[in-house]
């Protein structure tokens, strides 16, 4: 029986993808496989022809093959020939014979609006490609140390703790991890807590959504700052209790706007977003005397108090909590990266052990060899020489920054008083942040526009931020320039 033959022209790499061209090879040929484009017994081009046809060395070709051959997708049949092997790993999809059918189904009705409670902050994938990125929350590569994370991984892959970390956590923790943050992490806020009394999250929103699970029903009261992140705005709605914003200024939450009768109130001290307003320790002592006065409890997402450059940053509100009212809230993210998605969540032993019930239902726990992996890293010291690496380019980002909007005119609403990552900027009146974000794109520069924080705001929002975090100090002063001009031009 004649057997069909796979084209070449089923190929295809790209040389500026960033990923090996063996590896583009291999993944074209298994997609094909799982998509019934290259059925079982096709025979495949010869290494020799598909390398001419791809431009590729005939090496290449050949130890794309070969690993393929090796995980049981194709086999040899000669000394350069290949087919599609008989029985794939994994059989081609029935998709294609599966008739498509109109859905009489009323998904309006049916869901839950989520989408509809918040408005993203949204941040380009391609920021990178602009000149001037001032864009918050994303990390510059250039400060991070790379060898000593893939150190960590290959570390994390050794076989005892693979042995370990392969097996189901259920709803347990990485103990190494959770050892850095009682022992290390914690202190240095002021904090302190036994094992039993943290859970490993996937990242600080993961540890919010779960507390407001937790804590929050119709029926019951919270209240966070105006302005909040929209992501936990959504989260406090969705949970059907009533929500009152208080209103901050320069010092953060003001105390003596909160209402009565509440459950619990959502704070960002350290660092409020998005304005970076600091809590001084006076507004901090006043805010546990009301959760006390008013039996609530407090949430506290305490972030970025690792970019402490101009001042030591104060101590955590939990530290100073003397009533076990705040629930502590941190994360890796901000500090490592933030595709890394880890954060820790502290409290007292029974709201951690529903907490660990809960995280189980949706995700069991964060991946195992990713918690390794971060808690080798902390514990040799990378950590700490990155934060070190991090502080002392940003304090020279910031300078620069500070001096740039100064010497253009620009109004500083908000900065951290300790360092931080970002300026919060207030426009002339009138001014829609949103276009002028736009605009900027086609000069090259990105900020961030406030407007998501101003949840249900009928004017245009005149307030943005920029962050020097993810843009060189050579290219600070230009995108400033850039910036002002634009605004020139709108007013």
């Amino acid at each position: 029986m004649m057997r069909s033959a796979v084209s070449e022209a089923m190929f295809f790499v790209e040389r500026e993808a960033g990923k090996g061209l063996q590896a583009q090879i291999r993944e074209a040929l298994v997609s094909a496989i799982l998509s019934g484009r290259a059925p079982a017994g096709a025979r495949l081009p010869s290494t020799r022809r598909l390398a001419a046809y791809l431009k590729v060395s005939r090496i290449t070709v050949t130890i794309a093959y070969q690993e393929l051959a090796s995980q049981g997708f194709v086999s040899a049949t000669g000394r350069s020939a290949y087919r599609i092997a008989d029985a794939p790993p994994v059989g081609p999809s029935e998709q294609s014979n599966c008739l498509q059918s109109q859905s009489s189904v009323d998904w309006n009705a049916r869901l839950r609006p989520v989408a509809v409670h918040s408005k993203p902050v949204r941040k380009p994938l391609d920021w990178r490609r602009y000149p001037y990125p001032f864009i918050y929350g994303q990390m510059d590569h250039t400060l991070f140390d790379l060898a000593g994370w893939r150190d960590c991984a290959r570390r994390a892959l050794a076989k005892e703790d693979f042995v370990m970390l392969a097996g189901d956590f259920a709803a347990a923790d990485d103990m190494q991890l959770v050892d850095y943050i009682v022992s290390r992490t914690l202190p240095g806020r002021g904090i302190r807590a036994r094992h039993e009394e943290v859970l490993v999250t996937v990242g600080a929103q993961n540890a919010l959504w779960i507390v407001i699970q937790l804590l929050l029903h119709k029926g019951s009261h919270a209240a966070c700052e105006e302005l909040c992140h929209p992501d936990l705005g959504a989260a406090l709605i969705l949970s059907g209790a009533k929500v009152t914003p208080v209103a901050i200024d320069r010092e953060g939450l003001r105390p003596e706007c909160l209402p009565g009768e509440l459950d619990a109130v959502f704070v960002t001290p350290s660092h409020h977003a998005p304005t970076a307003a600091t809590m001084p320790m006076a507004r901090r002592q006043q805010l546990l005397e009301a959760a006390n006065r008013q039996d609530f409890l407090i949430v506290e997402d305490d972030y970025e108090f690792e970019m402490s450059f101009l001042r030591p940053p104060s101590p955590a509100l939990k530290s100073i909590d003397t009533e076990g009212r705040v629930i502590y809230v941190g994360s890796f993210s901000k500090s490592l990266f933030p595709g890394l998605r880890l954060g820790y969540l502290v409290a007292p032993a029974p709201l951690i052990r529903e907490a660990r019930a809960l995280r189980a239902l949706m995700l069991r726990h964060p991946p195992g060899h990713l918690q390794r992996t971060a808690a080798y890293f902390l514990a040799l010291g990378h950590y700490d020489a990155v934060i070190r690496r991090m502080r002392l380019e940003y304090q020279k980002r910031h300078a620069l920054t500070a001096a740039a909007l100064q010497a253009e005119g620009l109004r500083i609403a908000g900065a951290s008083d300790f360092g931080g990552t970002s300026f919060w900027i207030e426009g002339p009146a009138g001014l829609d942040a949103d276009q002028l974000a736009e605009e900027l794109r086609g000069d090259g520069v990105l900020v961030e526009s406030g407007s998501p924080f101003f949840v249900g705001a009928a004017q245009p929002c005149r307030y943005f931020r920029i962050a020097y975090s993810s843009i060189s100090a050579d290219r600070i002063e230009e995108g400033v320039r850039r910036i002002a001009s634009r605004l020139r031009a709108v007013a």
